[in-house]
């Protein structure tokens, strides 16, 4: 029978590890740079001032991160229901189709700031649809959730590739995506904030997406520790037969968990839509559905966490395409390497230092130090 570890401190829990494992995912990385017979140390300096030393970096990273704030969202909130959303890709994807029925629909008419809360109901309640039939399946016929939500990106994509080349795409037009927006469904940007500071932005897509994300972020730790559905929540996905014990309704809790998650997922749409590219087009969410468990992961399925792990995949992602472009031995293939070796050491592999983590504060606590001063006595 094992020995159990002791409990660790919230700062040690939720920063140290982190920490340790980012820095050996960052370590590995350097020995992949070596390889390509780049110095690892300047690779890094232009990762991180392509990122942050300019103004415009710093807003590409941030609007980068918003979406993954949006993403790392949604799947902690199943995660905390010990559900592992994984169609986070589809129902961000699905979503443009509600987007594009508001924005095509009330561009000419309305302004932004009444288009835009259109568009927010429309995006979370079309993710929500999406999400509710794989919650549905998991909650009455036992199918699992991950099978379903990987199956419903699928669908998803064809769908939307479906509606693209069809019924949404202008006529005599070539390219799949609908027209272009009116002012009227245009977001405008916060790049001002940053230039309050001294910076100079040439031209980047921050829009006014980054400040509900971070309002959603709030509205989530709310929800998970605030109020009673997140108690249930978290109390099924700790111990589905207390929650059942305890009289809570499976069924309700799964679906209910799951609609939120897919809200979310759906809010992703919002930002490369409205934000930036001012139209529906194939593909738009790009991966980020799935860069989003990974960072839930780092995050430790805490908003605040999630926040800071979204930065550092905008900074990877950013700073990525400027070291690309400064080392050109360093492709763009090898910035999906060095992404990957994050997800690995911060996700999969997230808990290969936490063993010794426990045994070295297990060995430094006061109880361990008096049970060494009572053997002492005794010898």
């Amino acid at each position: 029978m094992s020995t159990p570890y002791a409990k660790l401190p919230a700062w040690a829990d939720y920063g140290l590890i982190p920490l340790i494992n980012l820095s050996v995912a960052f370590i590995v990385a350097g020995f992949v740079v070596l390889l390509v017979g780049e110095n690892p140390f300047r690779a890094a300096v232009i990762l991180v001032e392509g990122a942050f030393g300019k103004g415009t970096g710093i807003a590409f990273t941030l609007f980068y991160a918003t979406t993954f704030i949006f993403t790392g969202l949604s799947v902690a909130v199943a995660a905390h229901c010990g559900l592992f959303n994984i169609g986070t890709e589809g129902q961000a994807y699905i979503a443009g189709l509600g987007i594009a029925i508001v924005c095509l629909s009330f561009d000419s008419v309305l302004p932004w700031w009444l288009t835009f809360p259109l568009a927010i109901v429309a995006s979370a309640a079309v993710g929500a649809l999406w999400a509710l039939i794989p919650a549905y399946l998991q909650a009455k016929r036992g199918s699992h959730i991950v099978i379903t939500t990987i199956m419903f990106n699928f669908i998803a994509a064809s769908i939307m590739v479906y509606l693209l080349v069809g019924a949404l795409k202008p006529a005599g037009s070539q390219a799949p995506q609908t027209r272009n927006f009116l002012a009227g469904a245009e977001l405008p940007k916060l790049n001002w904030i940053i230039e309050l500071f001294g910076a100079k932005i040439r031209s980047a897509p921050l829009n006014v997406t980054f400040l509900l994300a971070l309002a959603m972020a709030f509205l989530v730790w709310l929800l998970i520790w605030r109020t009673k559905l997140g108690y249930e929540m978290r109390t099924y996905g700790h111990s589905p037969k207390a929650a059942r014990y305890a009289g809570i309704s499976e069924t309700r809790i799964i679906i209910t968990a799951m609609m939120i998650s897919g809200g979310l997922a759906g809010m992703t749409a919002l930002n490369p839509v409205m934000g930036d590219q001012h139209n529906v087009a194939i593909d738009f969410v790009s991966g980020a559905g799935f860069v989003g468990i990974a960072v839930a992961l780092m995050g430790r399925l805490h908003p605040v966490g999630i926040v800071l792990a979204a930065i550092l995949f905008g900074m990877l992602y950013q700073g990525g395409a400027e070291l690309a472009f400064e080392m050109p031995a360093i492709s763009r293939d090898m910035i999906v390497i060095i992404q990957g070796l994050v997800i690995l050491f911060a996700g999969a592999l997230e808990h290969m230092f936490r063993p010794y983590i426990q045994a070295l504060f297990a060995s430094f606590s006061p109880r361990s130090v008096g049970m060494e001063a009572v053997k002492g006595k005794g010898a």
